[in-house]
């Protein structure tokens, strides 16, 4: 009987761990790993174990993580095939009574009642019965969805179905020009197209047509029978994308305005790269590349208007070493051949230096354009730390451990390839922020140092335990050098499977608090946590796929929610409200039951204020979509009139999802028995996505100001004037950010000033405000800085030396007008204690106020993982979120030890607080401002996002999408693709997430999870964006819910939790399974710590279709030998690994490589390989790698003489991959290639 025992421990030190597997009986074929968590230097003291079993044809049949549930049993995930040997069930997996540890289960489904109850646990496919296999049916876990399937249909297009656009491409300025028109037929002849058709479990309908080359030629979303929002792609006659037409522009005339206003455009030059791109209602933005392919040069319509470019420079190892705005006139073509002129166009790190924007360069000026006229906008430092008079001492040692230096250990390591300092400078001043990375032996990021551009710093130091969880945290931050600052020390317990159990937190020398303590239940969810020593106890629930239902279930029914101030519940498939209030004023749009992740209620309770209990009818909103799954309307429904219509939405849409009109009400007023309205808005566009203005039929201030003001925009598509909102003109960076927004006539006097790193961090807001007493008139600026997350508040003022009048009576109008922009209507305005800080003349308010002095002057409130701390009140703020982030209740424990709620807040579904219902909150500079999705709310109504500025009371962007071409079907300025009680949109600029856990291959889509971090937190070493780039797509050789095919087929994850195999769609991919063949031996579940891959008898055999498929999947990473046969795809491997968070395991720990050949002709190969100009063979070689003709023996790395180039690797994709660097590999071979653990 075949065995295969797998040691899996990542070491990183001197000798080696054997491993303690439990022996296992020889009845049976398995596979069994042990993967070390935590090490004591000398022995192991957390680990995860699993086995895998494999049936006689060398299936997998059953995987065993032993012990891996939080009461230590063991979790079963059962395999099983019909007749023809096709996995048409996916089980979930199963905790069982107890362990065997390791040993197979006879009946591994026989313990799910008790986890599960009477729910269905298996998802099943549906499969076409012909030798094809094609799913027809995906039917998803759970009772609910039993007769709820996703369809799928396979036809060919019938004769006018589909328009057929073809391009005239001609050759303009050195790159391709393409004219679009219809086709002398207008449409395509019947059986001309493929036409694959998918339907949701809602029986929402998606079309794809693609022509015989696999190209998709339009994506159909079908909104009723004679509506359809049709997005097409048309293609040069090279084959190149030339034009993507957004729903809008389809059966229309095509002409120049119609490109313009909703079409995507692009150019190509001759080697294939985009050079010129036109989004939709922005002018043409430029690209232009060096010899080696690398992006240089970059210019959109704001720029050109101003002469200027931004560009990047780059090292011998194509890693960016610094960025600028160039001034320079000349077009593009003169831009390339000033490019191509500059020869190998790198830079050279120097020991001398040389100034720029205030700051010292330690690289040459000589090699790459270009050499004059330009602003730096930032510094990137590798290898060895430059030589700045301001560098902070260099730690020998972090929290006890030794950290990495310049100097090559004993073992060959050192700093090496790795990413040391960040200078980034301010976009408004030539202030500079430094950021210093350090590293712990294995690599790992143990400490940061960032010099703040005020002159302060934050440190934050870890330490980390064997598998790179963190154990302890200190921060250290101070705003000023003089000051005294502040220190936050952090701890963090876990379980036995590194599941974190509790979250210490300190200030200074306070008392140490435990700020939050989990539960989970036996499937690894959060079912508990209690914040603020036991302050609150939080509970969580899930229906059988997941999804989160409640929050506090258990109290919803009690008249005091037992002691709780917040009660929530999510409905997805069960409606117990109202379907419609007012069927003549809101026609279609019926509440109704959801079976795709559409949400169609929530219930709520919450104690807004102590000792008044709410109403034991709980708040509720229910929701109506249309077939594109944009919201149509929110219905609140109050506990005591559910059909007074009050706080609700109802909105219509054009086809790109602008909204053409929003129906808003209030709470009831006057006595009357229904709500008041307070917006009836009509939205005009007349240039594209761009609404040109705002009627309001209600003539009501509340709620939206109206005024029908005439909205405009900058080349860019930036809105720079909106007269509704009293806004005149706003003023925006290089990155589309505002850097000043001037209210009415008022000039100076009426303004918000912001000031932007070059990364787009937010570090200050002034908001000047004039004030006039009985003689004098005075200014008095409110500043808040942002800093590393600490915020700071001070008030300075100006003696102004006028009298009253003049500008009096329009400042009076300008805030009066502001206080309906930010809809005060809804907070209570409150100040924060602060500090004055005084005038030029030493006095402070004119002499007659007294400063309070803080110990670190200005500072406010800092975040926490559970809410913020008040440093003025020396409290630790909590709060209750929803399943958006929004927060609904913000409580502490005050000064007497009490329990005291300090902001409660309802929402309307396009973020928008509750009016007239009190208890909200809103403050210069408090933490009561970070609001609907635990954003920050500005004085102008809208809130800071990150990369835009959202407007709620209208639900759109003011700016457009930076990630527009991810969402093609979708208006540039929508919010949420029109669905924001699904999504949330997290930084501006995308809504689409899929992660995947530590020993899994199976993506899950998570709406809640926006961010690297946030699935980091969450216990995901996997992260990605679902925008179907490379860092959501990848090439595997078995199709997600469909049968093995045993060649490579490509997986691309999309949005709305969408993902396609081989351009064939599907649906919900919660847990999906990504299984292997390798050989004879069978399947086995992909995981990103390696095997050492002993198959066949033989330690250096894998066949050709293995090597793809085990390449691509990070099974590198702590093996022991390794040979491919095969056609081995390296762009599989960067697409995959290094594509998505936390997958960069390629070579740690090989000790033996070898491949037959690699796959040559591929343009990407050179740019990702670092090998600029070179062809990919040197590249190859410079990796450690060699194309050999012949031989299938032990031939290893060591052909390609060392693994000289590695080092080089990962650093040099523009940063792609910071955070993943491999390290100290010059002149190394393979058997020492080490690599940093995350």
């Amino acid at each position: 009987m075949k065995k295969l025992i797998i040691p899996i421990g990542v070491l990183l030190v001197t000798g080696h761990i054997k491993a303690q597997v439990t022996p296992l009986p020889n009845t049976e074929n398995y596979v069994q790993t042990k993967t070390y968590l935590d090490y004591t230097g000398t022995q192991a003291t957390k680990s995860s174990e699993t086995v895998q079993y494999f049936d006689g044809l060398g299936r997998a049949k059953q995987t065993i993580n032993i012990k891996g549930s939080p009461q230590g049993k063991d979790v079963v995930s059962h395999i099983e095939y019909d007749a023809f040997g096709r996995q048409v069930k996916d089980y979930l997996p199963v905790p069982q009574s107890g362990t065997q540890n390791g040993a197979i289960y006879t009946s591994p489904l026989g313990n799910a009642p008790s986890v599960y109850g009477s729910e269905k646990i298996f998802s099943e496919k549906i499969l076409e019965n012909s030798p094809l296999d094609r799913i027809q049916q995906q039917i998803q876990v759970g009772n609910d969805w039993s007769a709820k399937p996703v369809s799928f249909g396979y036809a060919a297009n019938v004769a006018g179905e589909v328009y057929q656009y073809v391009t005239s491409t001609t050759w303009e300025n050195g790159a391709t020009k393409s004219v679009l028109s219809l086709a002398s037929n207008t449409t395509y002849g019947a059986n001309q197209l493929y036409k694959n058709t998918i339907k949701d479990e809602d029986g929402n309908e998606t079309i794809e047509f693609k022509n015989g080359q696999g190209q998709v030629l339009l994506v159909r979303k079908v909104l009723s029978s004679s509506v359809h929002a049709d997005t097409y792609y048309v293609y040069n006659e090279y084959n190149q994308l030339a034009f993507v037409l957004s729903p809008n522009a389809v059966h229309k005339p095509v002409n120049d305005e119609l490109l313009n206003n909703f079409c995507y455009q692009y150019r190509y030059d001759g080697k294939g790269r985009m050079v010129e791109k036109r989004l939709p209602g922005k002018g043409w933005e430029y690209m232009v590349y060096d010899k080696a392919d690398r992006l240089v040069l970059t210019q959109d319509a704001n720029l050109r208007s101003q002469g200027k470019w931004m560009f990047t420079k780059y090292d011998q190892l194509s890693r960016p070493i610094y960025t600028g705005i160039l001034d320079s006139p000349p077009g593009r073509v003169q831009q390339v051949a000033a490019v191509e002129g500059a020869g190998a166009n790198t830079e050279t790190r120097s020991t001398s230096s040389w100034n720029n924007s205030g700051m010292d360069v330690f690289y040459t000026n000589t090699g790459a354009y270009p050499t004059t006229n330009f602003k730096l906008t930032s510094i990137n430092y590798y290898d060895t730390y430059p030589g700045y008079t301001f560098n902070p001492a260099f730690p020998a040692s972090i929290l006890g451990e030794p950290t990495l230096t310049e100097t090559p250990s004993s073992e060959g390591r050192s700093l090496k390839g790795l990413p040391l300092l960040g200078v980034v400078k301010n976009i408004e001043d030539d202030n500079w922020t430094k950021t210093y990375t350090y590293y712990d032996t294995k690599g790992r990021i143990v400490g940061t140092h960032s010099i703040n551009h005020l002159g302060g710093y934050t440190r934050v130091e870890s330490q980390l335990d064997f598998s790179g969880a963190p154990k302890k945290t200190v921060t250290r931050h101070l705003r000023l050098a003089t000051e005294a600052g502040v220190t936050i020390s952090e701890r963090f317990v876990y379980d036995s499977q590194n599941r974190l159990k509790e979250h210490w937190h300190q200030v200074d020398s306070k008392p140490e608090q435990l700020l939050a303590q989990n539960t989970y239940n036996e499937l690894s969810q959060l079912s508990n946590k209690k914040v603020g020593n036991n302050l609150q106890s939080i509970d969580y629930a899930y229906n059988i796929r997941g999804w989160m239902t409640d929050i506090n279930k258990d109290q919803m029914g009690a008249s005091d929610l037992g002691g709780k101030l917040f009660s929530y519940k999510i409905k997805y498939t069960q409606k117990d409200g109202i379907t419609n209030p007012d069927t003549a004023l809101f026609p279609g749009k019926d509440v109704k039951a959801r079976y795709n992740g559409n949400i169609a209620e929530v219930d709520w309770r919450a104690v807004e204020s102590l000792g008044a209990n709410p109403s034991l009818t709980p708040k509720r909103y229910g929701y109506a979509y249309d077939a594109l799954n944009r919201l149509t309307a929110g219905y609140y429904q109050n506990p005591n009139n559910a059909y007074s219509k009050e706080h609700t939405e109802s909105l219509a849409y054009d086809l790109n999802g602008n909204i053409t009109g929003l129906y808003r009400t209030t709470a009831i007023e006057n006595n009357n028995t229904t709500a008041t309205a307070i917006d009836n808005l009509e939205y005009t566009y007349t240039k594209g996505n761009q609404v040109f203005n705002i009627k309001d039929h209600m003539n009501n201030p509340s709620g939206y100001e109206g005024g029908n003001g005439t909205i405009e925009y900058d080349l860019n598509g930036n809105m720079w004037k909106m007269p509704d909102k009293n806004i005149s003109n706003i003023k925006y960076n290089y990155l589309n950010l505002p850097s000043r927004i001037e209210y009415g006539d008022l000039g100076s006097l009426a303004t918000n000033n912001y000031l932007f790193r070059g990364d787009g961090v937010k570090l200050q807001k002034i908001i000047p405000r004039f004030e006039c007493g009985i003689i004098n008139c005075y200014t008095v600026n409110s500043i808040s800085d942002y800093l590393d997350g600490f915020q700071y508040f001070r008030e300075q003022m100006e003696n102004g030396g006028g009298t009253p009048g003049g500008p009096v009576e329009s400042l009076r109008m300008h805030t009066e007008k502001l206080k309906h922009a930010q809809e005060q209507q809804a907070f209570t305005l409150e100040r924060p204690e602060m500090e004055l800080f005084p005038d030029s003349d030493g006095k402070v308010g004119g002499g007659n106020q007294t400063a309070k002095i803080f110990r670190t002057q200005g500072l406010i409130f800092f975040p926490t993982a559970e809410g913020f701390y008040d440093y003025t009140k020396d409290q630790y703020i909590y709060q209750y979120k929803d399943h958006l982030g929004n927060v609904r209740i913000s409580f502490t424990r005050n000064s007497g030890g009490a329990l005291e709620i300090t902001d409660a807040n309802d929402y309307y579904p396009f973020g928008m607080n509750h009016l007239k219902t009190g208890n909200s909150f809103y403050g210069e500079a408090s933490y009561k401002n970070y609001k609907y999705n635990g954003k920050e709310l500005q004085n102008s109504g809208m809130y800071d996002y990150g990369a835009r500025f959202y407007m709620p009371d209208i639900g759109r962007w003011g700016v457009t999408d930076p990630l527009a071409e991810q969402y093609r079907r979708h208006s540039v300025y929508n919010y949420a693709v029109n669905n924001p009680i699904r999504f949330i949109d997290p930084d501006g600029r995308g809504v689409n997430d899929w992660v995947r856990r530590t020993g899994h291959s199976n993506w899950e889509y998570r709406s809640d999870i926006n961010s690297e971090q946030e699935a980091k937190d969450a216990g995901f070493v996997s992260y990605a964006n679902g925008r179907g780039d490379d860092n959501s797509s990848y090439t595997t050789t078995l199709a997600r819910n469909g049968v093995d095919t045993g060649v490579e087929q490509k997986v691309v994850l999309g949005e709305d939790g969408n993902y396609t195999v081989d351009g064939k769609a599907f649906k919900d991919a919660d847990h999906y399974t990504d299984m292997k063949p390798v050989d004879q031996f069978g399947t086995f579940m992909a995981a990103f710590v390696a095997f050492p891959l002993l198959l066949e008898g033989s330690p250096y055999l894998v066949s050709g279709g293995s090597a793809k498929t085990l390449l691509g999947k990070a099974v590198l990473s702590g093996a022991t030998q390794y040979v491919g046969t095969g056609d081995v795809n390296l762009m599989s491997v960067v697409g995959d690994t290094f594509g998505a968070y936390g997958t960069g395991e390629i070579l740690g720990g090989v000790s033996e490589l070898s491949w037959s050949k690699l796959r040559k002709g591929q343009p990407a190969f050179r740019t990702v390989f670092n090998g600029g100009g070179m062809a990919p063979e040197e590249a190859a070689s410079n990796i450690g790698f060699a194309f050999i003709s012949k031989g299938l023996g032990k031939v290893n790395g060591a052909t390609a003489t060392g693994a000289k180039g590695l080092d080089k690797t990962v650093v040099g994709v523009n940063n792609f991959l910071i955070g993943t660097t491999m390290y100290g590999l010059a002149g190394a071979n393979a058997s020492e290639i080490q690599k940093k653990q995350k």
